[in-house]
């Protein structure tokens, strides 16, 4: 796919915690996806580098989380769609919430702002207050706004990481 003038800027997260196989561990199936929405969804513009965090709920592997902004001439929906079918193609499946999975992406922010629909919600409601989709996130678009707070990626990570408490 060639890169369009008109293209709509996507900031996405991945995550993965389910090793596909000896070649294909988390970070390998990160990078291959990284592949895969550069060859069906547009022009990958920045991709962070992957970390290593905790299960949220009660999965017990640790994740591999990375970001990215992509470029692409899709609409949200079509986007999703798109993805969607990269999850499944890496083995995805949408039975447990929380849960090991191989390949999960999401749309977090959108250069259109907001979008609310049945299956899509953009910004992605719980992309401020995880560190693990936060931190990759500012390496790569650290002055991109939230359109409900209106605060950076940059503040609302610092607002994560403060100290309970203080002001």
């Amino acid at each position: 796919m060639t890169f369009a003038s008109h293209a709509q800027l996507y900031a996405l997260s991945m995550g993965s915690n389910r090793p596909i196989s000896a070649r294909l561990s988390p970070r390998a199936i990160l990078s291959a996806a990284v592949d895969a929405l550069a060859e069906q969804g547009g022009t990958v513009i920045a991709v962070a580098p992957t970390i290593i965090t905790p299960p949220l709920g009660p999965s017990a592997r640790r994740f591999s989380n990375n970001a990215l902004i992509l470029a692409s001439p899709l609409p949200p929906p079509a986007l999703l769609a798109l993805i969607h079918g990269i999850e499944a193609r890496f083995g995805r499946r949408r039975h447990r919430r929380w849960g090991a999975r191989t390949l999960d992406i999401d749309i977090l922010l959108w250069s259109g702002g907001r979008k609310k629909g049945r299956h899509l919600t953009i910004p992605h409601p719980a992309f401020a207050t995880r560190a693990f989709v936060l931190a990759p996130l500012r390496r790569i678009a650290p002055d991109w706004h939230d359109p409900v707070s209106g605060l950076s990626v940059r503040q609302l990570l610092h607002r994560l990481q403060k100290p309970h408490g203080k002001t």
